[in-house]
C-alpha cells in the first residue's frame, strides 16, 4: 500500500479541523505569509527554494524539512533569535504557513 503524502494528511487535518481554506487557496496564503506578510519576513533568515529565498540567519528550510508542529511553535513562540509571531500573524496565517513549508519537503 502506497502511503498518502505528507501535504495530503496535512491539508485532511485542517479542514477536519474546521480551518476556512483549503488545498491551494492555504498554500498560497502560506507562502505569502513566507514572503510578504511576516514581518520581518520569513525570506530574510531562511533558505527556501520555493519561495526563492537565500536566508543565512536561520536554518535552511530546504536541509530541516520540519513538520508543521515545529513550524507551528517556532512561529507563535520564536527560536533563538527569530522573533515570535503569535502577535502579528492570525491562526490562519500561521496553520497556512506551516501547510506550505510541509508542502515544500519532497517525499523520499
Amino acid at each position: 500500500m502506497t502511503k498518502p503524502p505528507v501535504t495530503y494528511l496535512f491539508l485532511s487535518a485542517m479542514l477536519a479541523s474546521g480551518s476556512t481554506l483549503a488545498g491551494d487557496d492555504m498554500l498560497a496564503l502560506g507562502k505569502q505569509v513566507f514572503t510578504e506578510q511576516a514581518a520581518p519576513s520569513c525570506t530574510i533568515c531562511h533558505t527556501l527554494s520555493d519561495a526563492g529565498s537565500t536566508g543565512a540567519i536561520g536554518p535552511n528550510l530546504d536541509d530541516l524539512k520540519p513538520t508543521a508542529d515545529m513550524v507551528r511553535n517556532a512561529v507563535k513562540n520564536g527560536v533563538g533569535v527569530m522573533p515570535a509571531y503569535r502577535e502579528s500573524l492570525d491562526e490562519a496565517q500561521i496553520d497556512a504557513l506551516a501547510a506550505y513549508l510541509v508542502s515544500t519537503q519532497n517525499d523520499e
